[in-house]
């Protein structure tokens, strides 16, 4: 906790905000510090909820991220490293605020029952309207899209970018296997925890299964790639599109549609059904397993049960032949986890 700018008693130090700041600057800061800031007595939610947080007990440092409507800070909680996520409701706007406490609660009663290696740690949260607090562990590697930004394109050694894929695949079979749909896989969301283990994160719009419905009215929806009516297409087909880009990103270290606007590349990849492109030196069994991801038939997209057994596969025959990725070729017109068997026996005889 060395080197901590902490962020103390705001009401005491309102004439020198006021010299720095504009007037409405000023106004929005004290609306944030007087939900922050706390003298010993515990903060709760509306009701007493499992979750809700002692806000006497924690002490909020840097900023380090933000959103449209959020701010994510680093802080202590319980003396423990954390990650703090305040949501602000606008007061011009009822319908926005009334959708982001929805969000809260949704993302919130989703968090608190998630317990998997690959998977944010919730720790609490407090309900405070017109702010939302959401605390969770931190995660000293920051997100992935900020490591792969740092790296040389197409410089990540295989083998990590297996180990990388594999985290995240099995942290959304996880997610599917409880009936929760995770709506927004990007790297942006995919967090490094000091191990450069992968731990999945955001689940603002996330949603179970059963309640998830069809798409419409719904705010920022993901792309299907499928070029159908994103509420005709199975949200768990949605996270294995999704997941195709990310592998490919792992591979590349770039990013996708860079020279597009948002608009110009929903409207490539819904219309057009334009894909990224893959080097010419991606090994053949990340090609076709990214193909079959990103497929614009989303029945032809595999389940990530049949991905994370896939990646575990690919794991196994590179641990016993460090050349696999160069050398596996599969026969024409059959499934990769189908294939394995036949694939591997027919690699060890020619070696």
């Amino acid at each position: 906790m060395k080197n901590f700018h902490w962020l103390k008693q705001i009401a005491s130090t309102h004439n020198k905000l006021e010299r720095r700041l504009s007037l409405g600057e000023y106004k929005r800061a004290v609306s944030w510090s007087k939900y922050l800031v706390s003298y010993g007595a515990e903060i709760k939610g509306g009701g007493e909820e499992e979750w809700s947080a002692d806000m006497s007990q924690l002490y909020i440092g840097n900023k380090f991220a933000s959103g449209r409507h959020s701010r994510i800070y680093r802080g202590v909680y319980k003396q423990r490293d954390v990650a703090i996520k305040l949501i602000s409701q606008p007061e011009e706007d009822g319908d926005l605020a009334a959708f982001l406490e929805k969000q809260f609660t949704s993302e919130v009663a989703l968090l608190f029952r998630l317990r998997h290696p690959n998977i944010i740690s919730f720790i609490a949260a407090c309900k405070k309207p017109p702010v939302f607090c959401i605390i969770t562990e931190y995660y000293p590697g920051g997100s992935l899209r900020k490591y792969l930004h740092q790296q040389e394109p197409y410089s990540l050694p295989l083998n990590l970018v297996l180990k990388l894929a594999l985290d995240i695949a099995r942290g959304m079979q996880y997610l599917h296997a409880q009936g929760i749909l995770h709506r927004d896989l990007k790297s942006e969301n995919l967090l490094l925890d000091e191990d450069m283990c992968v731990k999945v994160a955001d689940f603002g719009i996330s949603c179970l299964e059963s309640q998830c419905g069809s798409a419409k009215g719904s705010r920022n929806l993901p792309l299907d790639g499928s070029g159908n009516d994103k509420g005709k297409t199975p949200y768990e087909k949605v996270d294995v599109y999704s997941f195709g880009i990310v592998l490919w990103e792992l591979l590349t270290a770039l990013t996708p549609f860079d020279d597009m606007t948002p608009e110009q590349a929903a409207f490539a990849v819904c219309q057009k059904n334009a894909r990224p492109p893959l080097p010419s030196s991606c090994p053949t069994a990340f090609r076709r397993l990214i193909h079959r991801c990103w497929s614009s038939n989303p029945d032809k997209r595999p389940q990530f049960d049949e991905i994370v057994s896939v990646l575990e596969r690919y794991a196994e025959s590179l641990e016993q032949d460090p050349e696999f990725f160069s050398t596996y070729e599969p026969p024409e017109g059959c499934a990769a986890s189908r294939c394995f068997p036949t694939c591997i026996a027919a690699l060890r005889s020619r070696l």
